[in-house]
């Protein structure tokens, strides 16, 4: 099970969290002027890199709050956690051991 550090709580069990996908997508600015195919592009298609990839996740059961998690794909260790609203590589945010092995 994985540890995850709510940057507002501190450090939970991952069954308190629900993840909300890729994180850092930027919405279209004029989403009315894109065909059929650039808004399926928007809507469904996502990275999948092997390593580091950035996640919105929620506290669902705890303070409700969203935030960013860094977690690596192979691993599944958690790199890093930070608010919404902070940058991908910027400081602050969580952190620490709080890994917990695979899933």
């Amino acid at each position: 099970m994985l540890r995850i550090e709510c940057p507002y709580c501190g450090p939970r069990d991952e069954i308190e969290f629900s993840c909300g996908g890729e994180a850092h997508i930027a919405r279209p600015p004029e989403p009315e002027a894109l065909s059929d195919a650039e808004w399926a592009d928007y809507l469904f298609m996502r990275t999948n890199p092997k390593g580091a990839l950035a996640e919105r996740w929620c506290h669902s059961l705890g303070c409700r709050r969203w935030f960013n998690v860094e977690r690596d794909t192979v691993s599944h260790e958690i790199l890093r956690t930070y608010k919404m609203g902070e940058p991908r590589g910027g400081g602050g945010g969580g952190g620490g051991d709080n890994s917990g092995g695979g899933a």
